[in-house]
């Protein structure tokens, strides 16, 4: 009898498209970009970081609002779908953190793929491939201007790019290991770099220009 109540209990299960070996699943509400709420459970999608809902973003030289599109999007795949949920930590606010899929898709991977979050590299690198393809279509966020939502949440804001001076349009960075790196027009990270004369940043005409001063090639 027990075993017949078991069956009987999986064909429910599939029936309703839930994941048994979830620890989370049911209707979900999208809360932003990477965070729903399933049965007032909120859950932070593990390893990515999306634009916070008020997140501004640019593209062409006009703001866009990347954070309320990230959340809309998410929205729209999840379609009224059943969510699954699997669990990998509870972060500082109490929030579980999961791997979440809808229909066997993994969304997290998804919104990484498309360009609505990034790979948080902090805790996870499981989606730095999703997100150096979605960089390469220049796809989400990607296709413009944006700054990181953990720096964005630190208090970074994009502004228009400044005018290129004429014939030199190499950009000359340094990130925060102190490391000089420029970035070449079509390159991975060109749109979204700054340039900061007072901080030593620079503009060269030519690669050979900039290898010269001690810059390195970005990784493409």
């Amino acid at each position: 009898m027990a075993r017949a109540w078991v069956s009987l209990l999986i064909v429910v299960i599939a029936a309703l498209g839930l994941d048994a070996s979830a620890d989370v699943a049911g209707q979900s509400s999208v809360i932003d970009g990477d965070t729903i709420e399933i049965h007032g459970t909120r859950i932070r999608l593990h390893g990515i970081d999306a634009p916070e809902s008020g997140q501004v973003c640019m593209v062409d030289g006009a703001q866009w609002r990347c954070g309320q599109q990230a959340a809309l999007a998410l929205d729209a795949r999840i379609a009224g779908r059943v969510v699954s949920c699997s669990e990998r930590d509870v972060d500082r606010y109490g929030r579980i953190v999961a791997v979440c899929s809808a229909g066997g898709e993994d969304l997290n991977a998804w919104l990484v793929a498309e360009g609505w979050a990034l790979a948080y590299r902090r805790y996870s690198l499981d989606y730095v491939d999703e997100e150096a393809a979605a960089a390469a279509a220049r796809k989400g966020i990607w296709s413009g201007e944006f700054v990181a939502p953990w720096d964005w949440r630190q208090g970074a804001r994009v502004e228009e790019q400044a005018s290129v001076p004429g014939g030199c349009p190499i950009k000359g960075n340094i990130n925060r290991e102190g490391e000089r790196i420029y970035h070449v027009p079509g390159g991975m990270f060109y749109d979204r770099t700054r340039i900061d004369p007072s901080k030593g940043e620079r503009w060269f005409c030519s690669e050979e220009e900039a290898v010269a001063a001690g810059w390195r090639p970005s990784v493409q």
